[in-house]
């Protein structure tokens, strides 16, 4: 996923709602979005430490872009940070749940052992999903997230794989 999915995706990023649970902030033009992702696509974080991956998620049936899936591995094979997120506009219909749960299968399969993602404190839709994928409740992060200029606790879900 990178700096051509930014057409598709900017009207969709528009919508407040996604923002009421993520720290992300609303690209303000298409151009803006799409030189943040061209930055980012070379997958490396500057250190070399760390890789930055990322999918666009898409309708099977009719390859409307859903949502975006996410993580960022270190060199111990761990998914330091798993994220995703669908847009409003299909809530509700599973395209969280299948897309997580393809995304884990894909990083376990290349390897990974231990997979951590974390949760707005309060979303009980993305605790649900990443429940269904396999990912258990670890700890409370307090004042670990800022979202519209507020500090949040977030909940962190752990999926170690034995």
């Amino acid at each position: 996923m990178g700096a051509r999915h930014a057409d598709a995706f900017f009207a969709p990023l528009q919508d407040d709602a996604l923002y009421q649970w993520i720290s992300m902030d609303k690209p303000a033009s298409v151009e803006w979005l799409r030189a943040r992702w061209l930055r980012n696509e070379r997958r490396m974080a500057p250190d070399g430490q760390t890789a930055w991956l990322a999918w666009a998620v898409r309708n099977k049936t009719d390859g409307i872009y859903l949502g975006r899936v996410d993580a960022e591995v270190n060199g111990a094979l761990e998914a330091i940070n798993f994220g995703y997120y669908i847009f409003p506009s299909h809530w509700g219909r599973g395209y969280a749940s299948e897309a997580v749960i393809a995304a884990t299968q894909h990083l376990i399969a290349q390897g990974m052992h231990r997979l951590v993602a974390t949760v707005t404190a309060g979303n009980q839709a993305s605790v649900r999903v990443l429940q269904k994928a396999g990912y258990e409740f670890n700890r409370i992060l307090p004042g670990n997230d800022v979202i519209r200029g507020v500090a949040v606790d977030d909940e962190e879900y752990v999926k170690a794989i034995p």
